[in-house]
């Protein structure tokens, strides 16, 4: 026989232990065998039928085993003697116990409430955070080896380039064809354009990749077949989500012709419902190959994600990378500047799983640690009340201990209880955490990767069980070993007085509490100066009052620039006409809502190359614009109309691109060139830096262009963002959504938004944050205030006599409040000092999120600790003014 059958044998007759006792001893060997046969059968058909098989009989056996204690369906011949030697099994015992302790607990419905209610909410916090992050961070991204999944992009130290940036198509066909260290590699992007299919027209979200990304990311498709480098033509790969919404789930959508991204393309695939790269929200994806011919060097802005070998690491990715890139000059030619930054070039290279999930990383393991600390504040609290039931039941311990019982027996006793107040609050901690977690997702910021797969499933099931467990034993093995010795005198004093030398014990406890609740004041304190600095920063702008919206007019006839220009001023001059409107404006990039596109910009005097001059960004703007966002004109002038129908060449800058493009100069007059265009721009006014993509971030320099260009082709905005500066903001959609339906009837209106809401939604994240550690912190400083008051009370109970003892000497109401509120203030003040060293440590953590405030603010510092005292002093001053209304000859008739 074989170790593995040996080992099933000796597992299956343990197993077997679980039925009573005469059950066993009538049919146990009989069940053994016919086990072991059955498990030597499926092991023959292999390995896999065996696991299967073991598993599934143990299921069988211990539901058997459970139902017979239930029901028994055999009662052994009384024996006497038998009866009289019987031991009762480990899992009688227990079962035993356990139906003790339910009756216990019920005769006890105070202690039962607080402590069940208690760990019910700190595992209820826990069990909602942890399918949060469960599903966000830890759930496996559904592409196969992602482990081995690598996102690329590039830095230049030294360049006017940002701190890390994308790629130019260059870049990818260099590494794809002489890395050794990537077995695949492939480009994608994000971004909204019409889709028109049928008779629907819509913005949507899509990602024009290279054909390499489905197989870099192991991807395959739920209908149809993939694209690859042979299709000659155009070709549309629709979302799960796309083609149930848009063709309801019909196979025939399969090379049907559909117009994306300014042209007509052939669906030749369906991608299943978990595919979902780059982003939540994309909807298809539109063929776009990269060929060595007509490659411009120096377009950056690529992202790419590489599929590398076994036993490669970022950092060899990055050295191999750095040094292949090196080489790009000389095949592909390019500017002097172009040449400086490939010099300066340095790859970036981290997981994938780092790039998509990074941003969301560290808030919500914030936010799963700080609901932790509340479990371990309420476990904190749990374990007093358990200390204070235990030292109340020590002359019924004295009493079983006499008579007999065991020190197990009386520590399982005690364990028993926690047990039952651990199923009792994990079923309240389930309830609690269905009925939160549909709000907890509506708070959320929207961009979580996978948010909307959130629920209450199996492994937050598991999580809350084992939370609960280990919390049960974590509150309940305490106090349970501490008092199975009881000691014997109690049965002659009565049980009179209480074991003094363990106050320390829930000194200990209520000062930890008080520590841990502090972190979390301090640290949702900082998120809310934090939240008050972006409140109040200038971004450039107003963001009252106005309402923003886009159409896409494909469907009207624009032939060319001007007519462009001129439909978008007659409608506007509609927009005007509405009731309530103030003045009407039209951007290509609207603040907080999308981002402006970069480029080099050379002055005259300069090197005649694309990329040569500093870097950038730059948008379109017309009408009233800079009024109606209230963007301060520093000199000069706006656009006028004329400039938004004709070939002109005028543009203004914000204030630190004059400051770049000409330092110490007037820009008024100066003239500018975009790379990749022949045409030269004036100057005609500079206005007010504004903050772009996010109030946290420093003012980037803007060029403004008109509508049309210098020239023929140049510049033709495609889907203008329209900005509406109105006191019915909020209520002017439907007015202009008629309007639209009239100018331009298969125009899609999309991207609805108020400035309000925008400043609101860039702020979400740290709302979010703050929201969810305020929570847990006020959580966590009620529990703390109730455990001090709990221990307060109960010291104020055990030491009456002496209270009666002090006041029947002439001792004053006043000395005695002073004499409690004194010892809990102490604890509290001890639990300060630990809280202020933890959070001096902590903080630190919360870095990235805080704005304007640094981790170790010492304002923050002493306000919450101020706070943790007066609620510490308040706590204790109930059981202090009870303890000074002790009648002295009451308090001694008592005793």
């Amino acid at each position: 026989m074989s170790n593995r059958n040996a080992f099933a044998e000796r597992y299956f007759a343990q197993l077997t232990r679980l039925f009573p006792r005469a059950f066993r001893e009538a049919f146990g060997d009989e069940i053994r065998t016919q086990v072991s046969n059955d498990y030597a059968h499926a092991k023959c058909r292999g390995a896999f039928a065996a696991l299967w098989f073991v598993t599934t009989e143990s299921i069988d056996i211990t539901r058997a085993a459970l139902a017979e204690h239930r029901n028994p369906t055999w009662i052994a011949p009384y024996n006497p003697l038998a009866e009289h030697n019987r031991m009762p099994t480990l899992f009688e015992n227990w079962i035993r116990e356990i139906r003790h302790a339910a009756r216990s607990l019920k005769r006890s419905p105070g202690f039962t409430f607080v402590t069940v209610l208690t760990l019910g909410l700190a595992i209820g916090a826990n069990a909602g955070m942890f399918s949060v992050v469960n599903r966000v961070l830890f759930h496996p991204l559904p592409y196969a080896n992602i482990d081995r999944m690598m996102y690329v992009a590039a830095s230049a130290p030294g360049s006017d380039l940002p701190p890390e940036f994308g790629v130019s198509s260059e870049f990818y066909l260099q590494y794809k064809e002489q890395s050794k260290l990537l077995e695949d590699i492939a480009s994608y992007n994000s971004f909204t354009a019409t889709f028109r299919a049928n008779d629907r027209i819509e913005r949507i979200r899509m990602s024009m990749p290279s054909s390499s990304l489905f197989s870099t990311l192991g991807a395959k498709p739920l209908l149809g077949r993939l694209p690859n480098i042979e299709d000659s033509e155009k070709t549309v790969v629709l979302s799960y989500a796309l083609w149930t919404s848009w063709f309801n789930r019909d196979s025939s959508v399969i090379g049907k012709t559909v117009f994306a991204a300014a042209g007509n393309g052939t669906v030749i695939a369906v991608m299943p419902p978990d595919f979902r790269f780059p982003e939540d929200g994309t909807q298809l994806w539109v063929s776009s190959e990269i060929r060595a011919a007509g490659i411009s060097p120096g377009r950056f802005g690529m992202k790419l994600v590489g599929r590398v070998k076994r036993r490669t690491t970022p950092e060899l990715l990055a050295t191999e990378l750095t040094a292949i890139s090196k080489g790009l000059p000389e095949r592909f030619g390019g500017s002097a500047n172009y040449k400086r930054t490939i010099e300066r070039h340095r790859a970036v290279v981290r997981p994938i799983t780092e790039q998509l999930l990074g941003a969301v990383s560290k808030p919500l393991k914030v936010l799963l640690g700080a609901v932790a600390v509340v479990l371990l504040i309420a476990c904190a609290n749990v374990v007093n009340l358990f200390n204070v039931r235990a030292e109340g039941r020590q002359r019924d311990l004295a009493v079983r201990r006499a008579l007999g019982a065991a020190r197990g027996q009386l520590i399982r006793l005690q364990i028993a209880e926690a047990i039952v107040v651990a199923l009792l609050a994990g079923a309240l901690a389930m309830l609690l955490a269905y009925v939160s977690l549909p709000a907890l997702l509506r708070a959320a910021p929207a961009g979580i990767p996978r948010i909307d797969d959130v629920r209450i499933d199996g492994p937050t099931l598991f999580f809350t069980i084992v939370a609960a467990i280990v919390s049960a034993l974590a509150c309940g093995i305490g106090p349970a070993i501490r008092t199975s010795a009881p000691e014997l005198s109690r049965l002659r004093e009565g049980g009179r007085g209480a074991t003094r030398g363990h106050r320390w014990v829930r000194d200990s406890l209520v000062a930890a509490q008080s520590a841990l609740a502090l972190v979390l004041l301090i640290g949702s304190g900082l998120l809310m100066r934090s939240f008050w600095e972006l409140k109040h920063v200038n971004p450039g702008y107003s963001t009252k009052d106005v309402f923003t919206f886009q159409i896409a007019p494909d469907g009207v006839n624009l032939k060319d620039g001007p007519s462009f220009g001129q439909f978008s001023l007659d409608f506007m001059d509609r927009l005007r006409a509405l009731p309530g409107v103030q003045s009407v404006g039209l951007v290509e990039n609207v603040p907080l809502n999308e981002s402006t596109a970069t480029t080099n910009f050379r002055k005259e005097g300069m090197a005649d190359a694309d990329n040569a001059g500093p870097l950038l960004n730059y948008t379109f703007s017309a009408g009233d614009y800079f009024k109606t966002m209230s963007i301060r004109l520093i000199s000069g002038r706006t656009f006028t109309n004329e400039e938004q129908v004709k070939y002109g060449a005028s543009v203004v800058l914000s204030k630190s691109a004059a400051k770049k493009m000409f330092p110490g100069e007037d820009a008024l007059g100066k003239r500018v060139q975009r790379g990749g265009t022949k045409s030269w721009e004036t100057v005609v006014g500079v206005v007010d830096d504004v903050l772009q993509d996010d109030f946290r971030q420093a003012p980037e320099p803007v060029v403004y262009f008109p509508m049309v260009g210098a020239e023929p082709g140049t510049i033709v905005i495609a889907s203008p963002a329209y900005v509406v500066k109105t006191a019915r903001a909020q209520t002017i959609a439907p007015d202009i959504r008629k309007l639209v339906r009239e100018v331009a009837p298969s125009a899609p209106m999309y991207r609805v938004f108020t400035m309000e809401g925008l400043a609101a939604d860039s702020m979400v994240q740290l709302s979010f944050t703050m929201l969810t550690l305020g929570i847990a912190a006020g959580l966590a400083l009620i529990l703390g205030a109730v455990g001090l008051y709990g221990v307060l009370s109960y010291i104020v109970a055990e030491r009456t006599r002496e209270i009666g003892v002090r006041m029947a000497l002439g001792a004053r109401a006043a000395q005695v409040r002073t004499m409690v509120v004194a010892q809990g203030a102490r604890v509290v003040g001890a639990g300060v000092v630990v809280g202020m060293l933890v959070a001096i440590a902590s903080t630190r953590l919360l870095g990235s999120l805080l704005f304007g405030v640094a981790p170790l603010d010492v304002m923050t510092f002493v306000v919450m600790a101020g706070s943790m005292i007066a609620v510490g002093l308040l706590a204790s001053y109930v059981p202090a003014r009870r303890a000074s209304n002790v009648d002295p000859i009451e308090s001694l008739r008592s005793e």
